[in-house]
């Protein structure tokens, strides 16, 4: 894998983090995801309708990135219109 490649991965592995951290927080009232090493701080109690609305969340946002991708891939033209 080039330097580049590599380079956007790794920016999109940190920005997935990024967004499911803010789902925690937002609807699990979860301040981190990191392993902390304690039942305490690593084992929360949530109610089911939290659960759901994360998930409904983090689907969204799976459906935005996807549509955003599709459109991206639609307005670049292919090598065969650039000719």
């Amino acid at each position: 894998m080039c330097k580049t490649a590599n380079k956007t991965a790794t920016m999109a592995a940190q920005q997935l983090d990024q967004l499911l951290a803010q789902i925690a927080l937002d609807h699990l009232f979860i301040e981190t995801l990191a392993t902390r090493n304690s039942d305490s701080l690593d084992f929360h109690d949530v109610s089911v309708w939290a659960v759901q609305s994360a998930l409904m969340a983090a689907y969204q946002a799976g459906l935005a990135a996807g549509q955003n991708a599709t459109s991206k891939a639609t307005d670049q033209p292919t090598q065969q219109q650039a000719v």
